[in-house]
């Protein structure tokens, strides 16, 4: 029902995005009263002649624009340079992406940190609210030195808690404290008891400030798991309308679409977002977003169009180094893009000898450099070539253990779940099937018992789906079958799992579910 309802709805939305961003793309140079950012007011006691600017400021934070909200308050504080939330609000800005799990190096914190410390020294000019928020800030950079990230992440959850209980008409405070339990939510809980205590304080605020651009984007990222997906659904449809002159509002409605399948309105959101993001040289996001769109083309075999992407790849690294140079700061997930959608291609064509090819790019992400090492592990193992494949088993296990030893438990566990998967298909390989088996439903059973990043469309190949192959491979279509299954209620209409669950239906003689499966891939790929 979700899905179907999404789909009635989702072309209306497409059609006023595309006004909105043609719009946007050709007037945004010429005219600033032109920008779209959705409405924000966020009341402070620094000059009433920059809260104007102080509001357009909290709205690129709300939609993710981290340089361009920097900036912003930058050009608040050229105005009134007493304004201590201004500071605050680079200190939350140099912070980015609360949901993103990787850690931030001591050298990545000192912007942040200093922004946070200049806002505690003007906070004598600053209201006990204000002070409130500056306190609060300031646990994302207190003691990095002794305190662990996630302990700060807590400490500031906690602190914009205490906020609320004191401000409880202040719906600014709310919001961003619904943020911070998404950021602070465990990948293992699987009541989702942080999102859904964050939604019931998001929903209702949005319904009094329907063009309010954080509530529509936190929603999205307050559902981005496959049990909740659907409650996204209106936020889906709203904010790239709310905020049309933004990438990242472009491209955030594929996390919904891609949560329940609907593969050609994420292709169109964020192709949209690319165009966007070029023309303002946000490039991480013009990475990002093309990293789903691949994700999306390949579901529907559109393969062509996924491999026009891919080869345009050399340019936007390029410009992507650019920015990192001039002090840009594109970010982290664009180098993510750029090891993951040469990966996705080749794995998801089952292109075995194009994945044995892929190089790794050394990175400050070591997990990045483990998509690649996972992607030709597997290419290595299915042609045959097993030293190479157990090398880059072996570079996997030893990533892993880097991350977990410098703190980045979660991308730990992620590297860990691919070397399992390679060591599998390596034991394979060697006819140790016994063991390939094991090691498999460890694998798949790890990925259950977690939830991917923000930062992804989805695993460059889900455990479960490799484990429903192995076990087509060991004959035994039946037990293929239900992981297949299961793999599509976290995952629908993915193609290599559909596309599984139809041979192994096949396999066991059951022909209405074969019948089934064959006319969901055709209503996938359009035939």
């Amino acid at each position: 029902m979700i899905r179907i309802g999404l789909t009635a709805r989702v072309s209306l939305l497409l059609v006023a995005v595309a006004a909105g961003a043609n719009a946007q793309a050709h007037a945004a140079d010429h005219d600033a009263s032109m920008e779209r950012l959705g409405a924000v007011h966020f009341p402070t006691s620094c000059k009433p002649a920059v809260a104007p600017s102080f509001d357009r400021a909290v709205a690129l934070l709300h939609s993710f624009e981290f340089g361009a909200s920097i900036r912003a308050f930058t050009q608040v504080l050229d105005t009134d340079s007493t304004c201590a939330m201004a500071q605050w609000g680079i200190a939350l800005s140099r912070w980015s992406n609360p949901t993103a799990p990787s850690l931030r190096t001591t050298a990545q914190l000192q912007p942040g940190r200093a922004a946070a410390a200049a806002a505690r020294r003007l906070s004598v000019h600053a209201t006990a609210r204000e002070r409130a928020y500056i306190a609060a800030v300031t646990e994302l950079y207190a003691d990095v030195e002794q305190r662990d990230q996630r302990a700060r992440i807590m400490a500031y959850e906690r602190a914009m808690a205490v906020l609320v209980a004191a401000q409880p008409a202040d719906t600014e405070a709310k919001i961003f404290y619904a943020i911070a339990l998404v950021a602070s939510a465990s990948p293992t809980d699987k009541s989702y008891a942080n999102q859904l205590k964050a939604g019931a304080i998001l929903e209702p605020i949005w319904a009094q400030q329907p063009d309010h651009p954080g509530l529509a984007h936190y929603i999205i990222h307050t559902y981005d798991y496959p049990a909740l997906a659907g409650r996204a659904e209106a936020a889906a449809q709203r904010y790239a309308q709310i905020a049309p002159s933004v990438a990242h509002a472009m491209h955030m409605p594929s996390h919904t679409f891609t949560r329940v399948g609907l593969w050609k309105e994420s292709v169109e959101t964020n192709l949209r977002s690319v165009a966007l993001a070029r023309e303002s040289a946000s490039i991480a996001e013009a990475l990002h977003a093309s990293d789903y769109a691949v994700y999306a083309y390949l579901q529907m075999r559109r393969d062509s169009a996924a491999k026009s992407i891919l080869d345009e790849l050399p340019m936007l690294a390029k410009r992507f180094e650019v920015n990192a140079v001039t002090g840009a700061a594109p970010g982290w997930a664009g180098v993510f893009a750029l090891a993951a959608i040469p990966a996705r291609y080749a794995l998801e064509r089952r292109d075995w000898a194009a994945a044995a090819r892929l190089v790794p790019a050394p990175s400050a992400f070591p997990y990045t450099e483990a998509m690649v090492y996972f992607a030709r592990a597997l290419g290595a193992s299915h042609t045959g070539d097993l030293l190479v494949a157990q090398a880059d088993a072996d570079s996997l296990a030893a990533i892993s253990r880097r991350l977990a030893a410098s703190g980045e438990s979660y991308w730990a566990e992620q590297v860990a779940i691919q070397a399992l998967c390679a060591k599998a298909w390596l034991e394979h390989a060697r006819q140790q099937d016994s063991d390939a088996l094991v090691h498999m439903q460890e694998a798949a059973a790890r990925e259950d018992a977690t939830e991917k990043s923000a930062v992804t469309p989805g695993p460059l190949a889900p455990a479960r789906e490799l484990l429903g192959d192995l076990l087509m491979e060991l004959q035994r279509p039946q037990a293929a079958l239900a992981a297949y299954r299961t793999t599509l209620a976290k995952e629908p209409n993915r193609y290599r799992s559909v596309e599984g669950a139809r041979r192994a239906a096949a396999a066991t003689g059951d022909r209405a579910a074969e019948a089934a499966y064959a006319a969901q891939l055709r209503r996938m790929v359009g035939a």
